[in-house]
């Protein structure tokens, strides 16, 4: 009996002590890399702590002087919001063509997503090439900023919304692609094969099998994305994708820094209001409390 006690117990220490020594050498190759990393991006603590103050003199450059005693007057009185916001109409517009290019774009997407992502799947009886092929597809996309693809289609198709809806469009595809594949490949797939079995054809099984029991995801995910959609056509402007980027370009270039600023707080703004309403009515769908 104490024979083979002392065998648990050296066998136990053995395992132990290689368990100790992989894990320092994992934590030894974490911090080298850490190390490694933060030399190549010229990361200098002291640099940071210098530029730290910088920031703050440029938002007081950047910010309006407001007044709190004129605060609500007229647009022509120096310190009021409408003064600030004088050129609310024509920012306005093009904010709107923002929101309009990331709604377009997310409904297409989540179309092309979907079918893309019924060929990546791997539970649907796609042959397996076509599924690598697929998914392969939709890595690109997805690799591929949306700001790149902007920057080809602005020299395709020349400055404005329509070379910012296809950029979003196109990876906003690859990002659905593979999330609504993965959501494919947990589904219950009894009824897939009960539909198969009675003579189904392939489409049959997707509309009839798959769409019912992914749907709540699918409109989940694609409100997820229309929030980044929004972010994403706001920024990509900055390379003549048209819209609400492209007026804060010009006030940047021009120099107009409060312009800048009321642009920002106008995307701020909505932007926050369109996530709040998102998150609600995904929370809704996925059967949580909003």
């Amino acid at each position: 009996m104490a024979t083979a006690t002392a065998r648990f117990e050296a066998e136990y220490q053995t395992i132990r002590a290689r368990a100790l020594f992989w894990r320092a050498i994992v934590t030894v190759v974490i911090v080298a890399l850490l190390l490694l990393s933060a030399y190549v991006s010229d990361f200098v603590p002291a640099r940071l702590i210098d530029g730290l103050p910088k920031i703050g003199l440029f938002f007081e450059n950047f910010l309006p002087g407001l007044r709190q005693d004129v605060l609500l007057e007229g647009e022509r009185t120096e310190g009021s919001f409408l003064y600030w916001f004088y050129a609310w109409d024509i920012w306005g517009l093009a904010l709107l063509t923002s929101i309009n290019m990331a709604i377009l774009a997310t409904v297409a997407s989540v179309m092309s997503g979907f079918a893309l992502a019924t060929l990546a799947a791997r539970n649907l009886g796609v042959p397996g090439w076509l599924s690598f092929l697929a998914m392969r597809l939709a890595d690109l996309l997805r690799t591929l900023p949306d700001l790149v693809l902007a920057l080809v289609f602005v020299f395709a198709f020349g400055i404005g919304p329509f070379a910012g809806l296809l950029a979003i469009w196109l990876h906003a595809t690859g990002a659905l692609t593979k999330l609504y594949a993965e959501v494919i490949e947990n589904i219950n797939l009894n009824q897939v094969e009960g539909l198969r079995g009675a003579g189904g054809s392939w489409l049959q099984c997707v509309r009839f099998a798959v769409v019912p029991q992914v749907l709540p995801n699918v409109a989940s995910y694609g409100l997820l994305r229309f929030e980044i959609n929004v972010g994403a056509a706001a920024a990509i402007g900055f390379v003549g994708g048209g819209g609400i980027g492209q007026e804060f370009v010009n006030a940047l270039q021009a120099n107009w820094l409060q312009d800048a600023a009321a642009i920002l707080a106008m995307v701020v703004v909505v932007i926050f209001l369109i996530d709040l309403l998102s998150e609600r009515v995904r929370h809704r769908l996925i059967g949580g409390v909003a």
